[in-house]
């Protein structure tokens, strides 16, 4: 009856069989020895696929060793029998958490033990700077090996003849869609194969040059780079290491056969987005351009501004698996060289994977990753950018990231503004007075509110304390309850305007703070005054001017708030204080973060207020930096025609 075993299939319980995949991450953990059967079982029925890509890998490694050299073989060879070392890590973590239980199925690295080995060894190549052949058809089937061609199509290895008597044969070697292929037309491959000229070389000597064939091809090499390629940049690299980075970087590689370097062309023209508008640091006054995502159009927009020789970039690879370049920039007559060689201390010795944005190598150098606030200052705006390395600051540039970090950086630095600078200095230091009250509000004006109520009612009038308890009197829950309630529903709503497209997300502000805030208020489940102190709270949160000074506010107002509702305003005071401690304790790049406040140092006139423009001789002293003063002690020398100008030298 097969109706009657369909519906016994349909009704009975059947237990639930997980699908097949190819992969699953933590498997061999997961099951035990009797489960280690089903995996073998599985592995059995994919054992011929598996025996197929092996076959392919293995034979791929015969290829290279078949037409390595005797160096590079051995090298090859060398890296191949090397050890998986982070397998043995990784087998000795799980080792250590399951030791009890016998270990029956095999880890992923031994599984695909092939494949582990092939990228041991190229990861081999690249590390110990092997170098590159003489001969044309064994380098390309190396690089063939590190780009995974035919696999990868990104990679194009374009293989031509030089116009020599007899043709010499070359390679050029790029990816596909970071480089300007107009460029490589008409400057490397034309000028190559068409309008070399080369056919005047007495090729007859080369052919019978014997021991001094080697240098016969140098002059030959040298005549390709001087005489014959337009390229605006071209150099030299012998090692695979060096001309790998260089075609990732989105220039081309070309390699001549019978020489054992190779050129390195500049074709990068990958696409970018053109200079805009800063999105959040936007200001009235001022400049209305921001970085991009193009490390030297960013360069390129702070030396706009330091037209000065002695404005030094220097470039550093930052990272091991996957190496980001990262920029430093710094004025040479002005920075402290003890700073400048801390910077570069910390960025060389960062081993990290992915490390292609800017927050990421932030907390790899930051001094004390623990502390919620930020140690690095990280601005779109070239000219805040600039006029912090006119101070003696360096600041980092990386990769394709539209935000610069600026190191030292203090807690005066997080609360200043570009804007404090284009305008005059009483509205300035007016802004800065409304962004310091807004940092207090932000951080201590719910944990006033819950110490208030809660401990502290004599504090306040008896009118306004009436108003507030009669607002108070439907609501169900104690005040910490009713403010952690607002507060995380505040930040919820935040979060998610931030998360979808803009006009959603103004809809959803307006919606999270209008009409859920009086449908809260008229539940009962808030008074109408507590609505008033998060919308301030969130106004002053809004003020300061640094979004990662922002956050961290955000996250030590719950803290101040919780210490508010065990021991009120003892609570915050205790905070107060310990928090002030480990400001001052607090230091970016050997700098001190609360200088020049704490400990105290020669002020200038731009730190609690915006001191007029011609009274700030003096760079900030903290610093050290090798030229103290930034002008002259009168600058506005037209006050004074008598002396011819006056004012001293700088």
């Amino acid at each position: 009856m097969p109706v009657l075993k369909t519906l016994t299939k349909l009704l009975l319980y059947q237990k639930p069989q997980s699908p097949s995949y190819d992969y699953e991450s933590g498997i061999e953990d997961r099951f035990d020895s009797s489960d280690s059967k089903k995996i073998n079982n599985r592995e059995k029925d994919k054992s011929e696929e598996q025996k197929g890509t092996e076959d392919k890998t293995s034979g791929a490694d015969e290829k290279i060793d078949a037409v390595a050299s005797n160096n590079l073989r051995e090298k090859l060879l060398e890296a191949g029998n090397q050890p998986d070392k982070e397998g043995i890590k990784a087998g000795g973590r799980r080792s250590l958490r399951k030791r009890k239980k016998p270990r029956n199925n095999k880890p992923v690295q031994e599984k695909y033990a092939g494949k582990v080995a092939v990228n041991q060894s190229i990861d081999e190549i690249l590390h110990k700077k092997v170098k590159l052949s003489y001969d044309l058809k064994e380098n390309r089937l190396v690089l063939e090996k590190i780009f995974r061609v035919p696999d990868n199509k990104d990679a194009v290895l374009r293989s031509f003849s030089i116009g020599t008597k007899p043709p010499t044969q070359a390679l050029l070697i790029f990816i596909d869609g970071i480089t300007n292929s107009q460029v490589q037309n008409t400057a490397v491959l034309q000028p190559l194969m068409l309008l070399s000229g080369l056919r005047d070389i007495p090729l007859d000597k080369i052919q019978d040059a014997g021991s001094e064939k080697r240098t016969i091809y140098k002059d030959f090499f040298d005549r390709v780079k001087q005489a014959i390629l337009p390229n605006n940049q071209v150099s030299e690299a012998d090692t695979f290491n060096r001309i790998v980075e260089d075609i990732l970087s989105g220039n081309s590689v070309l390699l001549i056969d019978g020489y054992n370097q190779a050129l390195m062309l500049e074709t990068k023209g990958w696409q970018y987005r053109n200079v805009s508008t800063p999105q959040v640091e936007a200001v009235i006054n001022g400049p209305q351009e921001g970085f991009t995502e193009m490390l030297r159009v960013n360069t390129s927009l702070i030396r706009k501004i330091i037209q000065k020789p002695a404005l030094i970039t220097e470039f550093i690879q930052v990272g091991s698996s996957s190496p980001t370049q990262v920029a430093i920039m710094y004025m040479d007559n002005i920075v402290n060289p003890d700073i400048i060689k801390e910077v570069k201390r910390r960025l060389s010795s960062i081993k990290g994977d992915y490390l292609q944005q800017t927050g990421l190598v932030e907390q790899m150098i930051e001094d004390a990753p623990f502390y919620p606030a930020p140690q690095v200052l990280s601005t779109e705006r070239p000219d805040r950018v600039a006029a912090n390395l006119e101070e003696g600051k360096i600041a980092i540039l990386v990769g394709s990231n539209p935000f610069v970090m600026v190191v030292p950086c203090t807690f005066f630095d997080l609360m200043q503004s570009p804007e404090d600078a284009y305008v005059r200095w009483p509205f300035g230091s007016f802004a800065r007075l409304i962004r310091y009250f807004g940092l207090f509000v932000a951080l201590l004006l719910p944990a006033h509110y819950v110490a208030i109520v809660a401990y502290h009612q004599e504090f306040i009038p008896t009118d306004l304390l009436l108003a507030i308890a009669g607002s108070r009197e439907r609501v169900p829950f104690p005040s910490i309850v009713e403010i952690l309630i607002m507060e995380t529903s505040f930040e919820l709503i935040r979060e998610a305007g931030v998360r979808v497209p803009g006009t959603v997300g103004t809809t959803l502000g307006i919606v999270g703070a209008l009409i859920l805030g009086q449908a809260a208020v008229a539940a009962n489940i808030v008074s109408p005054i507590l609505i008033i102190v998060v919308a301030v709270t969130a106004l002053g949160s809004f003020a300061i001017p640094n979004y990662s000074f922002s956050l961290s506010i955000r996250v030590l107002r719950f803290v101040y708030i919780i210490l508010a509702s065990l021991f009120g305003l003892l609570g915050i005071l205790i905070g107060v204080f310990i928090h002030v401690g480990l400001m001052v304790n607090l230091k970016s790049f050997g700098v001190p973060f609360m200088a020049p406040a704490a400990p105290v140092t020669n002020k200038g006139r731009d730190y609690w207020m915006r001191g007029m423009i011609w009274q700030q001789q003096k760079r900030p002293d903290y610093l050290d930096p090798l030229k103290p003063k930034r002008q002259p002690q009168i600058s506005r020398r037209w006050l004074y025609p008598d002396d011819g100008g006056g004012g001293e030298k700088q």
